[in-house]
């Protein structure tokens, strides 16, 4: 797949003009395509000639996560196998002035992996080990190409898990990237309160440790215990008031201050037992009212999902169940046996005050798969809607108090456009996605699909809500991010950015800078 011939070196497999040419360094011209030779021998003396790709393949691979932005290949693919490499990469790109792309799995959904003004990739799978276990002290550091389930596994016979689940097996350091969270952020909570400590390599090459070299978290022997017992959060056992919360910047940072090498994070006891439980309800009010009361009863819920009458529909015809089709609840309860009893008795007695119906519940692994294979197979019952057509998932975020609200004006939206959007929510946190199911050869759908998603997202922020929960912001929500947040937060962080980056290398056009206008639909109109 690599290739590593003086020719393919002196090629620039990319359309338009590179930033190599722009800056005017000499190369050699073939087809009418450059590529500076330096530059190139410079990479391949630092993780040497495999270790350096300008392949077409490998480039497009490398230039689209699962957004429906189109492919933006970079110019070179590098792949480094330690902070060193990587660290001396960066400084090459710093001297030369070519733009730095970070790719952990490609598994983000805004465009976040775009190399929209070339530049080098730097993907991070070969650095794959997990390092400094700590089972005492509930972390783990690793390097950026472990997967959430790949550290799970290497955990297994540790009593201790990870437990923020996006959905995606994706890279720990990209889901720290990109603040993930997922379904059971509810009682874990997201990326941001689950990372202790973050490697990043800035754009010129030095190496910052967010909370210091090495530093990590310490738990009170006395509540080890406890915490392993029960796996409740840990948030206020580590204490620090030294400076800055530099890890919390970079957290959700999506590349664009630095490349993260290396995140430390929180681990949990695994819970004595799981129980699941189904419930379906006569309105989105009535689910949304179920959730508020089991949060306010105490009730510690691991998992609280929420799908529409749509999806529950699809998800029916999808996997042959036979789930009234109403708004449905998904829950799952984490503890001690004894607590369970208690979590469920108290979680069905709310529900059915608030007209909840076909309470269902299990604690052995094979019911409970088969209570939750609705929401398990919610993304493709969603696709088998429009055979042929593609998916495209888009977030926001709302108090709950304005779920109801913001979701039946959705659903009237979606009706009135001629749009297929089937809803599913971490219903806990406010937070809920529209899967849209559009066909990619139909120029008017993808405008109404795009219209669609400005207007969810501006309705999100007139109910006091986020344009993102947990998608992050990218290529497609930057200019919502403007009017989230107001001009004097989007003049901090662009000085936050111009420190750490003044040569604007790390990751451009993300995040920060809108685009000329249309840029945003430019880019939004291909489902490659």
């Amino acid at each position: 797949m690599w290739q590593s011939s003086a020719a393919a070196g002196r090629l620039l497999l990319c359309s338009g003009r590179s930033w190599l040419q722009l800056r005017g360094y000499s190369s050699t011209v073939i087809s009418g395509k450059t590529v500076e030779d330096g530059v190139l021998s410079s990479f391949r003396s630092i993780c040497g000639e495999d270790g350096v790709s300008l392949g077409q393949a490998v480039r497009e691979q490398h230039g689209k996560d699962e957004s429906v932005h189109r492919c933006c290949p970079p110019d070179v693919v590098v792949f480094p196998r330690c902070v060193e490499e990587v660290s001396a990469l960066a400084r090459v790109c710093h001297s030369h002035r070519l733009p730095i792309i970070p790719f952990g799995t490609g598994t983000g959904l805004e465009g976040g992996v775009g190399a929209v003004k070339g530049g080098v990739c730097f993907s991070l799978r070969k650095m794959d080990a997990v390092l400094d276990l700590h089972p005492e002290d509930f972390d783990v550091t690793v390097e950026p190409g472990v997967t959430r389930k790949a550290l799970n596994a290497y955990l297994r016979d540790t009593g201790l898990w990870f437990p923020v689940d996006p959905g995606a097996d994706a890279s720990l350091c990209g889901m720290a990237a990109t603040s993930a969270s997922g379904t059971n952020a509810v009682r874990y909570g997201t990326m941001r309160e689950n990372v202790l400590n973050l490697e990043v390599v800035l754009a010129d090459g030095s190496v910052l440790h967010t909370a210091g070299k090495g530093r990590r978290p310490r738990f009170p022997l006395r509540l080890i215990n406890l915490i392993v017992k029960n796996s409740r959060p840990a948030f206020s056992f580590r204490k620090t008031a030294a400076g800055y919360n530099l890890t919390n910047l970079l957290v959700g940072s999506e590349g664009t201050l630095g490349i993260i090498t290396k995140t430390t994070l929180r681990l949990y006891g695994v819970p004595e037992a799981t129980a699941s439980a189904v419930c379906s309800f006569p309105s989105v009010q009535a689910a949304v009212d179920s959730t508020v009361q089991v949060l306010q009863a105490g009730v510690p819920i691991a998992r609280i999902e929420f799908l529409d009458d749509v999806m529950i529909d699809a998800c029916n015809r999808f996997s042959s169940l036979n789930y009234p089709v109403t708004p449905t609840l998904f829950l799952e309860f984490h503890g001690s046996e004894r607590s369970l009893e208690e979590q469920v008795s108290t979680t069905e007695e709310i529900t059915q005050s608030n007209g909840g119906a076909d309470f269902q519940w299990a604690r052995d692994a094979e019911t409970r798969s088969r209570l939750w294979k609705a929401r398990h197979d919610a993304w493709y019952a969603s696709l088998a809607l429009r055979p042929g057509c593609k998916a495209y998932a888009t977030d926001v975020c709302v108090p709950l108090s304005r779920l109801p609200q913001i979701i039946v004006e959705t659903k009237e939206d979606l009706i009135e456009n001629r749009l297929t959007g089937p809803i599913a929510g971490h219903v806990g946190d406010g937070n809920f996605h529209c899967v849209m199911v559009v066909n990619p050869d139909d120029p008017d759908e993808l405008h109404r699909v795009h219209l669609f998603t400005q207007r969810l997202a501006r309705r999100a922020l007139a109910m006091d809500g986020t344009c993102t929960g947990e998608h992050g912001v990218g290529l497609g929500k930057r200019s919502l991010l403007c009017e989230e947040m107001g001009d004097p937060a989007m003049r901090a962080m662009q000085s936050v950015k111009e420190a750490l980056d003044p040569l604007n290398l790390m990751n451009p056009g993300k995040v920060l800078q809108p685009g000329g206008p249309g840029d945003a639909q430019q880019l939004f109109l291909h489902l490659d």
